[in-house]
């Protein structure tokens, strides 16, 4: 028989789990969602062709239950919640900084807590993943979550410990990389470039770069070197970088973006 699948709060990243899980398989028979915005639990049916449910119904139904709510608003969902949920479900939860202990507290003994941290690129089907396991999680159950994913991106398992060290790198890191591609595009326009070129280099430069990375059996400083020829163009923008301390902010900014969500998990 078919898992039910339930996913509470349908905003972006709800529909693109929503499209993740249609993707993996599942038909739109086996799969519900709820949204407190009418116009919005609206616009996902007619789109996708998912039933719309109340919260306590969808989760008192469902195999597999995402939460996919914001941080704040988790304590009063798992309140709702919690109490009907089936043991021998799981539940995940993809919000920044709620424990698995704080989900496994709300729900009974027998149900399968997963933590997972998604990023925005799995809009385009690039996410990148990362799931934690909590006590009552068996192999089966990590998998079927795994499975559900990888449509949308890459998934890594990894201990809960960890988590606050990958939202500051691929959780936050989107942001990053839009960062970097505002100062490209700033600085070809500065150079004499106008706007719609400088972003067309910059967008085609970071996706090529990218690619070239993913696909390389070196990594990125070795490819750095390759292009970076003594007295050359690139060297004299490396130097400035470095001068500048670049690399030890973006390590800096990674330590704390891990350090606030360390912060929201207490």
């Amino acid at each position: 028989m078919a898992k039910q699948i339930a996913i509470i709060g349908a905003g972006v990243m709800g529909e693109t789990l929503l499209a993740a899980v249609l993707k993996s398989g599942h038909s739109t028979d086996t799969v519900v969602i709820t949204e407190k915005r009418e116009e919005r639990a609206t616009e996902l049916h007619e789109k996708y062709g998912v039933r719309v449910l109340e919260n306590v119904e969808a989760a008192a139904t469902a195999d597999i239950l995402l939460l996919v709510v914001k941080p704040q608003d988790m304590v009063a969902v798992l309140a709702e919640v919690g109490p009907v949920v089936r043991p021998g479900s799981t539940v995940m939860s993809p919000a920044a900084g709620i424990s698995i202990a704080a989900v496994e507290a709300a729900v009974a003994d027998g149900v399968a807590v997963i933590r997972a941290m998604p990023n925005t690129p799995a809009l385009v089907d690039e996410g990148m993943f990362g799931l934690s396991a909590g006590k009552d999680c068996d192999g089966e159950q990590l998998n079927a979550a795994r499975e559900l994913l990888e449509s949308s991106g890459k998934v890594v398992v990894l201990d809960e410990e960890h988590q606050n060290a990958l939202t500051g790198v691929s959780g936050s890191g989107p942001a990053y990389v839009f960062y970097l591609a505002e100062a490209m595009i700033a600085g070809g326009v500065s150079a004499g470039l106008d706007e719609d070129t400088a972003r067309t280099l910059t967008i085609q430069t970071i996706v090529g770069s990218a690619k070239l990375l993913d696909s390389s059996p070196e990594g990125p400083e070795v490819l750095r070197q390759r292009v970076t020829s003594p007295n050359g163009t690139t060297a004299a923008a490396i130097a400035t970088f470095d001068e500048r301390g670049v690399k030890d902010s973006v390590v800096a900014g990674v330590l704390a973006a891990a350090s606030r969500s360390a912060e929201l998990s207490q």
